[in-house]
């Protein structure tokens, strides 16, 4: 490797994008539910209490009941009409059922058609993402191409560190092939 601060600093920026748009991707999958009770669906649900907007994982307990069932047990009661509403709003393809103390949660039986349809978008979120890290490649070799045109690393090292930028990409495309694979059988395991 080129003892160069540039060319490290290439590196340090490329390493960051592809380790956050898999991350990113895995979040995403965390989300998607495949049939099982999974309290990550929830994450991204905001909901309106205390004049503003609070992520809802902040105003309670969420728990898994048993395989098909989350229960939400807010720490303040007078939440409950709220957090119904933002479940509803958030558009998570499930009916909240609340009994006065705690918010339920029952998750249907996926359907073949619903487990293509989540493979699918699944499948897309990880085409996504490694459009993304194909982007981050092209960003690095540009970066690089320049030096060696001001003449800041010779030929020779200009090809090496090319070389470098295609394992740290290769890399993270396994990553995200990995995920694909493990969501897309968890999704069609019945």
């Amino acid at each position: 490797m080129v003892d160069n601060e540039k060319v490290e600093e290439i590196f340090l920026v490329l390493e960051d994008k592809l380790d956050k748009t898999v991350n990113v991707l895995k979040d995403e999958y965390a989300g998607i539910r495949a049939g099982r009770a999974n309290p990550h669906i929830l994450d991204k649900v905001q909901v309106e209490a205390y004049g503003g907007m609070s992520p809802l994982n902040q105003l309670g307990n969420i728990s898994a009941a048993d395989a098909r069932c989350l229960v939400v047990s807010p720490w303040d009661k007078s939440l409950l009409k709220s957090i119904e509403k933002a479940i509803l709003t958030a558009n998570l393809g499930i009916n909240p059922t609340n009994d006065g103390n705690v918010i339920r949660l029952v998750f249907p039986e996926l359907t073949e058609e619903r487990r293509k349809e989540l493979v699918k978008q699944m499948k897309k979120l990880g085409e996504d993402a490694k459009v993304a890290a194909r982007n981050n490649r092209r960003d690095a070799m540009e970066a690089l191409k320049k030096m060696k045109t001001a003449k800041e690393i010779s030929e020779d090292e200009s090809r090496n560190l090319e070389q470098d930028v295609e394992k740290s990409v290769g890399k993270a495309m396994e990553e995200i092939d990995k995920s694909i694979a493990a969501k897309e059988k968890e999704l069609l395991t019945v």
